[in-house]
């Protein structure tokens, strides 16, 4: 493992356009250009593709093409969990989704970052970083729900559709809203 990727899986500043990096992101558009261009009778094929392109690929996993990802080696999702169409995730760190997790269509999961820092930003050799996303067994996820880097969402919680969650949100509660917020125990 180069250095540049090696930090990158750290959560430290890297430079996203490193050659391993580059190619990495290559093979993951690849693979997901296969799997989205399967036919919905190919199941068989499209679990195939996602062992391959995934770090960690749990049984009767279901994900609906489309599907992007950047790297697919660090997303890791439990076993019965199911993902609706137009699903992204930047995944430049560890990404988890935990087993019977129910995903609307839309997902935006990202663990990139840049710093606020101009200069650094948009140096000759810009910068960036990222911090994973950690998502429990037995989540809901509604439709065009967005993850921002860094958080954790805890076991059985619901997130309702359209949500932008920006921050930890606890087990066992339903939240919505942009930024998401608690609104009750479940």
């Amino acid at each position: 493992m180069g250095q540049e990727k090696d930090r990158m899986i750290r959560g430290e500043l890297y430079y996203a356009f490193d050659p391993e990096l580059v190619a990495d992101r290559l093979r993951a558009s690849l693979l997901c250009e296969r799997f989205n261009a399967t036919s919905a009778t190919q199941d068989a094929e499209r679990h195939e593709i996602l062992k391959e392109l995934l770090g960690h690929v749990g049984e009767d996993v279901i994900i609906l093409p489309p599907f992007r990802c950047d790297y697919g080696y660090l997303l890791s999702i439990g076993k019965r969990s199911f993902i609706n169409y137009n699903a992204i995730v930047l995944d430049s760190v560890p990404v988890t989704i935990g087993e019977r997790t129910w995903i609307g269509p839309g997902l935006q999961l990202y663990t990139a970052t840049h710093p606020l820092d101009a200069a650094t930003r948009t140096a000759a050799r810009p910068l960036e970083s990222a911090e994973p996303i950690a998502i429990g067994d037995d989540v809901w996820l509604g439709g065009g729900v967005i993850v921002l880097p860094g958080v954790t969402i805890g076991d059985a919680a619901v997130i309702g559709a359209g949500s932008v969650v920006t921050r930890n949100i606890p087990p066992r509660v339903l939240a919505v809203g942009n930024p998401c917020r608690v609104i009750r125990q479940l």
